[in-house]
């Protein structure tokens, strides 16, 4: 079978259709310019789509961190009662205990105080009474645990602190931590605060700036006495076994509750952080969705002088048989190939990235002399990413998309050019 015949019989991207595709993409001597263009559009997509890949994970890493220390020591639900103290919280426990979906919960008790140790001015704090037990059940406290113990922590007479204050105010285990709260005694000159010390049993890293500088876990008889709450707690905070279906578990929690009382999730809680995080994640996808919209152009002007250029062989190729729409599949093919290779090299430079973030993150602070991701700044101690599979699919695909609309423009013109309209580019 003659080439002609090939050409003018061959089915669409038939091996002869591929290959004059494959040699366009090839840099020769004098076409050294769209070879240079070619390869800023290859790079440009591949650092649009791992950038892209990077940013989505670590902010996806980001919100799943703080959402599982948020939730890991702070209840789902927070009832909180109305009409009455809330003096009968072990009955109150043990129903609500029974509900499907509760996993636990435990009575709280909570204040705002000023912390001193042995440096520095003080610094605010919040006091959490809890029991032993219920320690025991928030696996986020109770597995991270740098220092001491909390066995015995019931009658150990101490507090538990977080590593940062800790380290702000200059205390070990066995150093004492003095809590000043404004609710004191009444006296006749009026309230007088209370001023108390305790030992430092326990020192944690929940691994959460916020949280390791702030709170102070107290037994909760000690706290119980400390504000004034003898017999009674401020709240109930309910564990729930899925915190997503929260909305399902008010109802029966109420019912089984048997008194007046009020109700608020984590999602109420904390809305407007999560909504701001949603924000910010939605902003950086259309921004940086502009690196790969910018190197899809790049394709557009690489292939349209690649057409001018070839216009000579666009003249032969349809002489020797080729039809309008062979010569738009190789010019598709052709730019195409950018964007494809393009993308597969943009995910692969994604994932590894994702993979060692932190090792990354630890190099270039060593090499700038500065601590990049300041816990300080961005509340948690280590940079996350977590990829997710349908947003790193979306990625691929709008990228593979832009890719492929790219080439539509400059592959139209030269199959709309005619042999003779052709031999004009020579």
């Amino acid at each position: 079978m003659t080439e002609q015949t090939a050409m003018t019989g061959s089915k669409p991207f038939s091996a002869y259709e591929r290959m004059i595709a494959w040699r366009y993409l090839r840099a020769r001597r004098k076409e050294t310019f769209i070879s240079v263009i070619a390869g800023f559009s290859f790079t440009g997509i591949m650092l649009g789509v791992a950038t892209l890949i990077i940013v989505m994970a670590v902010m996806n890493g980001f919100r799943s961190e703080l959402l599982t220390r948020i939730l890991g020591i702070n209840g789902h639900l927070i009832m909180q009662p109305i009409d009455r103290p809330l003096d009968d919280y072990d009955a109150v426990i043990k129903r609500v205990d029974g509900v499907s979906g509760v996993s636990f919960a435990i009575p709280v008790v909570e204040g705002q105080v000023l912390a001193k140790g042995t440096v520095g001015a003080g610094t605010g704090a919040l006091v959490r009474g809890l029991r032993e037990e219920d320690i025991a059940k928030l696996k986020l406290v109770a597995t991270n645990v740098r220092q001491g113990t909390f066995e015995g922590f019931n009658t150990a007479g101490g507090v538990a602190i977080g590593t940062r204050m800790a380290e702000n105010l200059g205390l070990g285990l066995g150093d004492r931590l003095t809590l000043i709260s404004p609710d004191g005694d009444v006296t006749p000159l009026g309230m007088a605060p209370r001023v108390k010390s305790y030992p430092v049993t326990a020192i944690f890293e929940i691994g959460m700036s916020e949280y390791d500088a702030s709170i102070v876990i107290m037994p909760l008889e000690e706290a119980q006495l400390y504000f004034n709450q003898e017999g009674k707690v401020q709240s109930l905070e309910i564990f729930a076994d899925n915190p997503d279906n929260i909305d399902a578990l008010k109802k029966p929690v109420e019912d089984a509750a048997q008194r007046a009382l009020m109700l608020t999730d984590w999602r109420q809680r904390n809305q407007t952080f999560f909504s701001a995080l949603q924000v910010e994640r939605n902003v950086m996808f259309m921004i940086l969705t502009l690196i790969v919209l910018v190197a899809a152009l790049n394709i557009i002007s690489g292939l349209i002088m690649l057409v001018k250029d070839k216009g000579h062989d666009i003249a032969i190729l349809r002489t020797m048989g080729a039809t309008r729409n062979s010569i738009l599949r190789i010019f598709l093919m052709t730019g195409a190939a950018i964007g494809v290779t393009g993308t597969l090299a943009g995910v692969v430079l994604g994932v590894v990235v994702c993979l060692n973030v932190e090792r990354i993150r630890e190099f270039f602070s060593w090499l700038s002399g500065t601590t990049l991701f300041n816990p300080e700044l961005y509340f948690l101690s280590t940079l996350p990413a977590k990829m997710d599979f349908n947003e790193t699919f979306s990625v691929i695909l709008m990228a593979l998309v832009l890719s492929f609309l790219a080439t539509l423009f400059p592959a139209w013109r030269a199959a709309k050019l005619d042999p003779v309209e052709a031999l004009r580019y020579e």
